[in-house]
Formats: C-alpha cells, sequence, structure tokens
C-alpha cells in the first residue's frame, strides 16, 4: 500500500518543533496555524495519554478564540447526538445528556475539558460514531469491503488481528473490519457536514481513525481539505504519508491490554 506523501513544509515545521521542544514547548497558536488552511482537522490520539486530550483542548480553545471553529465532532459520542440545542452557559450534566456521553467507556474528566470549551464558545459538539445497534447489519455488509483499496483492506484487517491481540477467529476479521470502516464512514459524513466555508471543524478520534491511507480521509469528498494529525505519545516521530503531522508527548506508562483482554474474553 503506498500513497503520495502530503506532508507539506508547513505541517513538517509543525513535527521539528515538537521533537525539539516537545508538545507544550510549543505556542497553541502556531501548532494549529501551521495546519490551516483547511476545512476539517482530525486529531488522532492515544486514549490513554493525558497530553493527548489536553492538546484537543488546546487546539479547540485557539480555533474558538478566533472565531474560525465550526464545530467539534467527537468519537467518543454516537453520530446524532448534538449540543446544538443547549445554550452556551449549559452545565456539565446537560452536555453529558445531550450526547448520551459514556463515562466507563471514554472519561469525561479527560475529555470534557475540549467538549466544554466548544460549548461556551457557542459551537455544537457533535457525536460522530456509529451506534453499537448498527454493529450487526454492518458485519454482515460486504459492500463495505470495495471502499478500501485491497492492500488498505488488508491492511484494516490486519489491524484489527493486532488491535485483538490475535484472539479473534479468523472469520471473524473481515466482519470486525467492516465495522471499523463503518465507524470511519460515519465520522466522516458527520465532519462533511459540519464544514464551514472559512472555517473548521474538528474531529476527536483515535490514531488509527485519522490515518489518511485507511480512516476517515477516504470517505471524504475529492476536494474537501483535510489535516490529519497523529498525536503520539513516546517512541521514535518520523513523517508517514498516512498523517499530515505528528505530534509526539511523553510516553505513557506501559500497559498489558492484551493480558486484560485474554481475560475478558476467557482466553
Amino acid at each position: 500500500m503506498h500513497l503520495a506523501p502530503r506532508f507539506s513544509t508547513v505541517v513538517a515545521t509543525v513535527l521539528v518543533a515538537f521533537l525539539l521542544g516537545g508538545c507544550a514547548g510549543l505556542h497553541p497558536a502556531d501548532e494549529v496555524s501551521a495546519l490551516l488552511p483547511a476545512d476539517a482537522v482530525l486529531l488522532g490520539e492515544q486514549h490513554d495519554a493525558t497530553e493527548h486530550q489536553q492538546a484537543h483542548a488546546r487546539v479547540v480553545r485557539t480555533l474558538a478564540s478566533r472565531g474560525q471553529l465550526s464545530a467539534l465532532v467527537v468519537e467518543m459520542a454516537d453520530a446524532g447526538q448534538t449540543t446544538a440545542g443547549l445554550p452556551p452557559q449549559a452545565d456539565e450534566a446537560a452536555v453529558r445528556q445531550a450526547l448520551q456521553w459514556n463515562d466507563k467507556a471514554w472519561p469525561w474528566a479527560a475529555y470534557g475539558p475540549a467538549v466544554m470549551a466548544a460549548v461556551r464558545a457557542g459551537v455544537p459538539v457533535l457525536g460522530g460514531n456509529l451506534p453499537r445497534a448498527r454493529f450487526g447489519p454492518v458485519m454482515q455488509d460486504t459492500g463495505l469491503d470495495a471502499l478500501l483499496p485491497p492492500p488498505a483492506l488488508a491492511a484494516q484487517q490486519e489491524a484489527i488481528r493486532l488491535g485483538h491481540c490475535d484472539l479473534l477467529p479468523a472469520t471473524q476479521l473481515a466482519p470486525m473490519a467492516r465495522i471499523q470502516i463503518a465507524r470511519d464512514q460515519s465520522m466522516a459524513r458527520t465532519v462533511q457536514a459540519a464544514a464551514r466555508p472559512g472555517q473548521v471543524a474538528v474531529l476527536l478520534a483515535g490514531s488509527a481513525h485519522v490515518d489518511r491511507e485507511l480512516g476517515v480521509p477516504r470517505h471524504l469528498p475529492p476536494g474537501f481539505q483535510v489535516r490529519a494529525v497523529r498525536l503520539q505519545a513516546g517512541g521514535p516521530v518520523a513523517p508517514s504519508p498516512a498523517f499530515d503531522a505528528v505530534w509526539s508527548t511523553p510516553a505513557v506508562p506501559a500497559n498489558d491490554h492484551c493480558a486484560a483482554l485474554r481475560q475478558r474474553m476467557g482466553g
């Protein structure tokens, strides 16, 4: 699988600054300006990295303060859920209710600051994820396989295998990959609908969802200007055709998620 590199000089400068100074060493206005112009900025996080959610909030506040934020779209709430009917002074309980927020899956303490920054600015927060009730039909929808080129589809299935610690039966890889594709498609539809001329829609999601080769950008129309940013916790950082920028943050403590998954699956 190969796509032409999209790592622009301006965005590469952002990467170098992060590598030299760390995430906190670059002024939020600079990191955001380097991504523009764009119809949408997709921020791909590692879910257990606190600095990544802090970066979310910085980007949202910066764009909102400039009047440039059209909407905040979040993987952490289902498509159809929105704060659009709430006033800017709405309290957190009302916001969580409007988004049907699942605090067990997505700790509000981590994501609330970015969400509330948008609400306080009078900017709608929109759920983008595929509702779980749709998972069953989606798993059987072989038409979704055609939405990715064969090499990308194979890479998506391999990512599912690795992400589930090689515990899934081989027959489940294609159906599970369809869920991932449908989730990306749902987030792309929400982002596209939220775009406004002269403003930027921001998506908060896991890094795999913002991957240009596999994720949300695949489902956006030609001519739609999108910037995909991977927030990376620790490890070597290098330009990648899958992302327009990679923002480096400190490593997080190692977590053996495979052990936890084996326990849940009875393995």
